[in-house]
């Protein structure tokens, strides 16, 4: 059984993995978009996408915890100065897979992640949206004033 067991391990030992993880997410931060295997890509969003929400706030806090994961300056001032200010109002998903096919060599499933706001061809005729996030309460919105129904048991008693 396989319970809890979330992470696809890739074929690869944990200390591996993560180093991999971590050029695949500066080679992104870096290029906007790179080439890679489906489940590289997968892998990669889950991994990458915590650190952009990271970014939004920059504290030093912030800084150290991403570039325990990173593991490169240049990366990480890039994803602070550039990335951040990009997705600041976007409230995740910052990323997008595409599929691209099957690899000549080996037939892999291939796929292109990028950042979201970097592509110009799929921004470009789509109109600028404000957030659709709207709270479970709905506190925003004043409370509408009920229409008062009189109990017509109560008049035929006062007739």
């Amino acid at each position: 059984m396989r319970h809890g067991k979330k992470i696809n391990h890739l074929g690869r030992k944990t200390a591996h993995r993560k180093s991999m993880l971590a050029n695949m997410a500066c080679s992104l931060i870096e290029h906007k978009r790179i080439n890679t295997t489906v489940a590289k890509a997968k892998a990669l969003k889950q991994f990458v996408e915590p650190l952009v929400t990271k970014s939004k706030e920059d504290t030093t806090h912030n800084r150290r915890i991403v570039f325990s994961k990173l593991r490169q300056k240049d990366a990480v001032t890039e994803l602070f100065r550039e990335v951040a200010v990009k997705v600041g109002d976007r409230p995740g998903g910052y990323t997008r897979i595409i599929k691209l096919g099957n690899r000549l060599g080996d037939n892999a499933d291939m796929a292109m992640i990028e950042l979201v706001d970097y592509n110009e061809i799929y921004n470009a005729d789509k109109p600028k949206k404000k957030s659709t996030r709207r709270s479970r309460r709905g506190g925003s919105k004043p409370a509408a004033a009920a229409p008062v129904v009189e109990d017509t048991a109560t008049k035929e008693e006062e007739e």
